[in-house]
C-alpha cells in the first residue's frame, strides 16, 4: 500500500487533469455515498465514504475545529484518505486527506465554473479568505483564463491582504475590497467560502450573467447567499443528495418559500451527462452549491493514484 503525502499529491495533480477526471467520473453512473458526523460546530469527526461499483472504494475521516484558526498554528480541517481496490478489497493507497480536500472541493466549484459560468468572465470576487480561498481561485482561473482580475473580502482585513499579498507574488492580479455589496455588483463570478451564518451575498446586488459558487455553508445552518438570490438564479448543485441531505443554501430558501426543490434544476452529474441545460442565455445568473461528499474524495484519490502508477510506471 501506498502513504501519499500532501508533497506528493500536490507533485502528482494540476486543476486540468484533476477537473477532466471529474468530469469524466460523474459522466459514469452516481456513487454509493454514506456520511456520518459525530461532535458539533465546535468540534467535529466525519467519516465520508464512497463506492463506485467494480472499480474503487474509499473513506475519508476528518476533523473539524473552526478555532484552530485563531490559534494561527493548526488548520481547521485535517484529514487522512484510504482508497481501496473495487474487485477485491486490497487496500491501495493512504493519502494526506486535508491535501486531497483543498484539491477536490475546488475542482468541483471549478467543474460547476465552467459548465455554468460565462466564458469572457473578467472580474472574480473571493469572499472569505480562509486557507480554501486560494485554492478556489487557482481553480476558477484554470477554467476561466479570461478572469484578469480578483476582488477579495473578508471580515479581517489582515487576512484578505495576506491572501492578495500571495495572489500578487503568483502573479495575480489581486486586489482587497471593504464593500462587499458593491464588489458583488463588479463580478462576474462570485466565490463564497466562509462559515457565515446569516447570508452575504444579496441577489439585489447580482447582475445579470454573474455565476454564484457557494462552498462555505456545510450545515442546515450555514448560509452564504439570500432567498434573492436563489429566487433570480438557475440552481444546480454538485450532488443533489449531498445538497438535500443538510446545507442552509438550498434548504433555507426552500424552507421560506423562495423557491421549490424542483427549481433546483440538477447536479454535476446532469450537467457533465447532458441531461440539463445550464445556462440557457448570457444574461442568466447561475447559483452553484458545492456541498462535497465522499464521492468526490474517491475521484480525487483515483487521480493521484492513477497518476503516481503513471509515474513509478
Amino acid at each position: 500500500m501506498h502513504f501519499v503525502s500532501d508533497t506528493e499529491v500536490t507533485k502528482i495533480l494540476t486543476f486540468p487533469i484533476l477537473i477532466a477526471a471529474l468530469e469524466a467520473a460523474h459522466r459514469r453512473p452516481k456513487m454509493e455515498v454514506l456520511d456520518a458526523f459525530l461532535g458539533d460546530e465546535k468540534g467535529q469527526y466525519v467519516i465520508r465514504s464512497a463506492v463506485d461499483p467494480g472499480r474503487y472504494m474509499a473513506s475519508k475521516m476528518f476533523t473539524s475545529f473552526p478555532a484552530n484558526l485563531a490559534g494561527g498554528k493548526m488548520p481547521a480541517v485535517q484529514a487522512v484518505c484510504v482508497l481501496f481496490d473495487g474487485t477485491d478489497g486490497k487496500p491501495l493507497a493512504a493519502m494526506d486527506g486535508t491535501e486531497i480536500t483543498h484539491w477536490r472541493t475546488a475542482a468541483d466549484s471549478a467543474l460547476g465554473t465552467k459548465l455554468l459560468a460565462s466564458p469572457g468572465a473578467e472580474t472574480l470576487l473571493c469572499v472569505g479568505a480562509g486557507e480554501m480561498s486560494g485554492w478556489l481561485i487557482r481553480g476558477h482561473r484554470a477554467v476561466r483564463p479570461s478572469l484578469r482580475r480578483v476582488l477579495i473580502w473578508n471580515r479581517s482585513a489582515e487576512r484578505a491582504a495576506n491572501l492578495a499579498e500571495r495572489l500578487t507574488r503568483e502573479g495575480v492580479k489581486a486586489e482587497t475590497i471593504t464593500d462587499l455589496d458593491a464588489a458583488t455588483r463588479e463580478a462576474d463570478i462570485i466565490t463564497t467560502c466562509t462559515r457565515a451564518h446569516h447570508p452575504l451575498i444579496k441577489g439585489r446586488n447580482l447582475r445579470p450573467g454573474t455565476h454564484l459558487d457557494l462552498v462555505g455553508g456545510y450545515t442546515p445552518q450555514t448560509r452564504e447567499a439570500d432567498d434573492e438570490a436563489a429566487k433570480l438564479s438557475r440552481v444546480f448543485v454538485d450532488r443533489r443528495e449531498s445538497a438535500f441531505h443538510g446545507v442552509g443554501d438550498i434548504l433555507q430558501p426552500i424552507a421560506s418559500g423562495a423557491i421549490s426543490d424542483k427549481d433546483v434544476l440538477g447536479d454535476l452529474y446532469d450537467l457533465a451527462g447532458g441531461r440539463v441545460q445550464g445556462r440557457t442565455s448570457p444574461s442568466d445568473i447561475t447559483f452553484f452549491k458545492n456541498a462535497g461528499g465522499g464521492h468526490l474524495d474517491l475521484m480525487t484519490c483515483e487521480a493521484v493514484f492513477q497518476q503516481l502508477g503513471a509515474k513509478l510506471g
